[in-house]
């Protein structure tokens, strides 16, 4: 029950299609996407910007792939909301928030890594796309690797 409020929260803060919302479907393909590009496609994108508006908090190296810090800050007027991806996990789509109007578009979270590679961090302002991404080094691999 709670997973379809989810998907039809999401459905009307625009982040998926509405004919997608009632089916369970859209949570598997969200999770199964395997690039920026391909979550900007299911999110009913075409393409997403580079932004050096997006102030991605990480560090370089994470000594354990298990809990690596992130704190992501939009100076993107009308941000709407910021998903995180991690380019080489086993599933790409690690997080998404949905802003209400008037919130700091500001995110904290500790996400799992499997191995080094790029983390971006995706905004949704004004229907379009601006992401940022930065290479952190993992020395302990926390998804299963």
């Amino acid at each position: 029950m709670k997973a379809a409020g989810v998907v039809a929260a999401l459905a009307a803060a625009g982040w998926i299609d509405p004919a997608l919302a009632d089916s369970a479907e859209w949570n598997k393909r969200a999770f199964d996407v395997k690039s920026l590009d391909e979550l900007i496609g299911l999110l009913g994108g075409e393409t997403a910007s580079a932004s050096e508006a997006i102030h991605f908090d990480a560090p370089d190296i994470a000594e354990n792939g298990a809990v690596v810090p992130l704190a992501i800050v939009s100076a993107i007027p009308g941000t709407e909301s910021i998903a995180i991806l991690v380019e080489k996990n086993p599933n790409v789509l690690a997080a998404m928030f949905t802003l209400p109007e008037g919130t700091l578009p500001e995110i904290q979270a500790r996400v799992k890594m499997a191995e080094t590679c790029n983390v971006y961090a995706l905004v949704r302002a004004g229907g379009r796309y601006f992401y940022t991404a930065k290479e952190i080094k993992v020395t302990l691999g926390g998804c299963g690797g």
